[in-house]
């Protein structure tokens, strides 16, 4: 059984840091992308305060289908280029949307959903899949934010 639990007084980098290490401890050697992704959205919904959204969007047949994820119900399909998810997945680049409301185009899956933080999986320059973070507090991500989840995007390269 693993228990990782973060630490409540930890840095934005040291969180970032323990849910990097907890991911891998989850992924390596584990060939289901599919378990490793719901294990992760697990992970980010328990270290992640003011989430109300994390999890995983896959790209299958050109167009991102729902994931694991841990929150309220979502869409089930995002065509690439549509919504934030879909930009990231079109552009293969993070996004960092401090208001949704503001951005063109924005899917609204949870209505309470305030900023997000989308960043592209990739392998060989394809992009595989996306993790999608929403929270109900605009503002919610920044700069810290988007370094610790590339580098768990990363790291999940070739296991999600």
């Amino acid at each position: 059984m693993f228990d990782f639990a973060p630490d409540p007084d930890a840095s934005k980098a040291d969180l970032y840091r323990d849910l990097l290490s907890a991911a891998d401890a989850l992924t390596a050697g584990e060939p289901d992308g599919v378990a490793n992704m719901a294990n992760v959205a697990a992970l980010l919904g328990e270290f992640l305060p003011d989430c109300n959204w994390t999890g995983f969007y896959r790209m299958v047949n050109g167009e991102l289908v729902l994931g694991p994820f841990t929150g309220r119900p979502a869409c089930i399909r995002i065509p690439v280029g549509v919504g934030v998810c879909g930009a990231a997945a079109q552009s293969g680049e993070t996004q960092l949307v401090e208001d949704v409301h503001a951005f063109p185009g924005h899917i609204a899956c949870d209505a309470r959903s305030r900023s997000e933080l989308v960043v592209p999986i990739a392998k060989d320059g394809v992009v595989t899949a996306v993790i999608d973070l929403d929270s109900p507090k605009a503002g919610r991500f920044d700069r810290e934010d988007r370094k610790g989840i590339e580098a768990l995007a990363a790291m999940l390269t070739g296991r999600v």
